[in-house]
């Protein structure tokens, strides 16, 4: 069902669809996974790999937004809330809920975030994670080994949700085609086709991997590129506006003993107004995020210097553990693709968080904002806005309840297998086969040969970049091991390809340049 042989014959044998989708991060999967399952002929290119970009980038949180709700936005904290209860429920092998500490060192900002948080409690009804509550110094400092406790008052615990965003991405391309929707990484979108009557009726695509390009019909073409929106725009028409204003988030990712608990640390207002989150993630710790407004995008943006020293400076204020360079394990640099404002705003914080769909006179239709917590009510809107066009037949959509691929009712999170869900049965199957795939991809590492296998075979791996950064997450997690183990990853996905060595050289060369820039030196 996965094979992508079978899936590049599905665009030989049907050149004509209802739905193209272009992008393949959250917001394009989830288009394709709404059309797909409401019935619609659909099909979705992505010019690398899923969540390539933004979506697996993110601080690995779902959430309704704190900060969004200190800004007043109460639609959207409870559109993200209620969103963020669907994720759990429909993905709960991914998502589970977290909880978080803000440390309180006034006595005002104590009652402050206690009636703030009641209200988020509010806002989440029925789908609430959990209580928030006020806990005294002392207990904060039992839960919080490593915080700084000076002139510490207590804290204030509230509950949200945290996740793996490239694992859930590569479960709902699953989901999108076990639910009739052809979906191809490793396809690039070249040009936007156009009838006589200058109306977009398709697209030129190149198969990344054979080279061939293949002239694709659809009734509908969705723009669902992210930060790479104005390009596909432009396709349409040079003269139009710019729809994004990237803004950039940066991560450092340190080991488990900086945050040695289970709780995560929240602090809602650092030097210069932003948000820093400190996370528990596989046994490691995120820290982030930046939110620095930039000119230019691309697929593998630079962590700057200053954003990095900010991070480690903040940080350092909060914990009695010291934070340095040398500490980190890897340092991840994402785009958000905020919808640009009307006006010429420079403040990230002022640019909304929530989505909009805009309809080109050619017909074709761009998703623009928003973030991984909506990404399902996001399709949800833009197959409903596609239908009011009357461009589609009026289908109900049937994505609130559905599970998405690996997804089941207990997760035993001891073993770092459970990110697999129902699929971890079958790798437990191919290491019963062949003993040999149970060896670990690094002393430092959980992984197992096992796990790459399975990720070329079943989850549409084609390089070792999709499998170390998207797959197996060991990018994200120890750029420096991830370095060290390419020649033997490269040699297993040749094997499964069938590929040359030639080929492998040129795997490792290309995963290597772009590892090193998620090692601080």
């Amino acid at each position: 069902m996965f094979n992508r042989e079978a899936l590049v014959n599905q665009i030989k044998t049907n050149p004509n669809w209802d739905v193209i989708v272009i992008g393949g991060g959250a917001t394009g999967l989830g288009v394709a996974l709404d059309a797909g399952t409401r019935g619609y002929k659909t099909l979705l290119l992505e010019q690398v790999d899923f969540a390539k970009g933004t979506s697996s980038r993110s601080t690995k949180l779902v959430h309704g937004g704190v900060r969004y709700l200190a800004q007043g936005n109460v639609d959207l904290v409870r559109e993200a809330l209620y969103e963020r209860g669907l994720m759990m429920k429909n993905a709960s092998h991914l998502v589970s809920k977290q909880s978080f500490i803000i440390p309180n060192y006034s006595w005002f900002d104590s009652i402050f975030y206690t009636i703030g948080l009641k209200v988020y409690d509010f806002l989440s009804g029925k789908l609430s994670f959990g209580k928030s509550e006020r806990i005294n110094r002392r207990d904060t400092m039992s839960r919080l080994a490593t915080l700084k406790n000076d002139k510490l008052k207590g804290g204030v615990v509230y509950y949200d949700g945290q996740f793996d965003d490239a694992r859930l991405a590569i479960n709902i391309a699953q989901s999108c085609i076990e639910n009739g929707a052809t979906v191809l990484n490793h396809f690039k979108v070249k040009t936007l086709l156009k009838n006589n009557k200058g109306k977009v009726d398709g697209v030129l695509a190149s198969d990344g991997e054979s080279g061939l390009d293949y002239k694709l019909k659809a009734t509908v073409v969705i723009n669902a590129t992210g930060v790479f929106s104005d390009e596909v725009l432009k396709m349409d028409d040079v003269s139009a506006r710019t729809s994004i204003k990237p803004s950039q988030g940066v991560h450092l990712v340190f080991d488990k003993s900086y945050l040695p608990g289970d709780d995560a640390i929240m602090i809602p207002k650092t030097d210069d107004g932003r948000v820093l989150f400190l996370v528990p993630w596989h046994d490691r710790v995120v820290v982030g995020t930046t939110d620095t407004l930039v000119d230019n995008h691309s697929l593998e943006p630079q962590a700057l210097d200053e954003e990095i020293n900010f991070i480690l400076q903040t940080a350092n204020k909060y914990l009695n553990k010291k934070v340095s360079k040398k500490d980190v394990l890897s340092v991840f640099a994402g785009l958000r693709p905020l919808a640009a404002p009307k006006d010429n705003s420079t403040k990230t914080k002022e640019i909304s968080r929530s989505h909009k769909i805009i309809v080109a006179k050619s017909g074709l239709i761009t998703i623009t904002g928003g973030k991984w917590t909506t990404y399902r009510r996001m399709a949800q809107d833009t197959i409903n806005k596609v239908i009011a066009l009357k461009k589609l037949s009026k289908i109900k959509c049937k994505t609130k309840d559905l599970l998405i691929h690996g997804a089941n009712g207990t997760v035993d999170r001891s073993n770092h297998l459970y990110i697999y869900g129902t699929d971890q049965k079958h790798i437990v199957d191919l290491i019963t086969d062949n003993p040999e795939l149970s060896t670990r991809l690094h002393p430092r590492l959980e992984f197992t040969k096992a796990e790459v296998v399975w990720a070329v075979r079943n989850e549409m791996a084609r390089t070792i970049e999709d499998v170390l950064a998207r797959r197996v997450r060991v990018l994200f997690l120890d750029a420096k091991a991830a370095i060290e183990i390419a020649p033997m990853v490269g040699e297993l996905i040749r094997e499964e390809l069938q590929q040359t060595s030639e080929w492998k050289v040129k795997q490792i060369s290309d995963f290597i340049n772009i590892a090193q820039q998620y090692v601080l030196r």
